[in-house]
């Protein structure tokens, strides 16, 4: 049985990634995902005994809809937050990682290219 502890262990270890990790995911500097955590109350990622912010993958799923309501559709910080209390944070339209990966580089590209 300890075999199984360790093995649901290392698959929950998978599933965190630390800010760092999380930024080079989202393309978004550490500080806009904690700023981000002030204002979009739904983002909330867990903190590990040392204090690490830990970001689950709906964390990370989360970041991804949030700048692409900001940067793609222009929402407001505050529309976006209204906008994902009223559809739900986490809901049907949540995409998948492929299309993710994508957008953020569209976003990089239009942004070189301004």
């Amino acid at each position: 049985m300890a075999h199984n502890g360790t093995a649901t262990q290392t698959a929950t270890e998978q599933k965190l990634y630390r800010i760092g990790e999380a930024s080079r995911l989202t393309e978004l500097k550490p500080f806009v995902l904690r700023y981000w955590e002030t204002e979009f109350p739904m983002l909330e990622p867990v903190k590990s005994p040392t204090g690490h912010r830990m970001y689950r993958q709906e964390d990370v799923d989360l970041v991804f809809k949030i700048k692409r309501l900001l940067y793609d559709e222009g929402f407001t910080i505050a529309g976006a937050r209204r906008h994902l209390r009223e559809n739900g944070s986490t809901g049907s339209e949540t995409i998948s990682s492929g299309p993710h990966n994508e957008n953020a580089a569209e976003l990089l590209s239009r942004k070189n290219a301004a």
